[in-house]
């Protein structure tokens, strides 16, 4: 295939795939972070720790562009856990809340029905 498009990633193995710790999130709380002019400061409920939930995390997210703070909150979000911390202006990311790219920009990954905080996505 000559004519493969360049946003088309390699192939991954199940086995690759099956390391991603991928998780139901409800947002708790949405700031701005200072001096960010695309990141917000997202606190997650994912779920609690007694029920095979993660608790609460952290994460900077890439989205101040298309999301207002006061509309994130109590949203269900799916959250990559187990991606490794990063330091981001500031704040150490937790991990990472997944959005389509769009041609409005970008948009949040949701489940289509209500789940619980901490519930795995599989």
């Amino acid at each position: 295939m000559d004519n493969q498009d360049d946003s088309v990633k390699p192939s991954v193995s199940y086995p690759e795939f099956s390391k991603l710790d991928l998780r139901v999130a409800i947002i708790k709380t949405a700031e701005e972070i200072a001096g960010a002019d695309k990141l917000l400061k997202l606190t997650l409920d994912v779920g609690t720790i007694e029920s095979g939930g993660l608790g609460q995390r952290v994460v900077a997210a890439g989205i101040k562009a298309w999301y207002k703070v006061d509309e994130l909150v109590d949203r269900e979000v799916i959250y990559l856990a187990n991606l490794e911390p990063r330091m981001l202006r500031g704040v150490e990311s937790q991990g990472m809340v997944l959005a389509a790219e769009t041609e409005a920009g970008a948009v949040l990954l949701a489940p289509s029905k209500t789940a619980l905080a901490g519930s795995i996505i599989r």
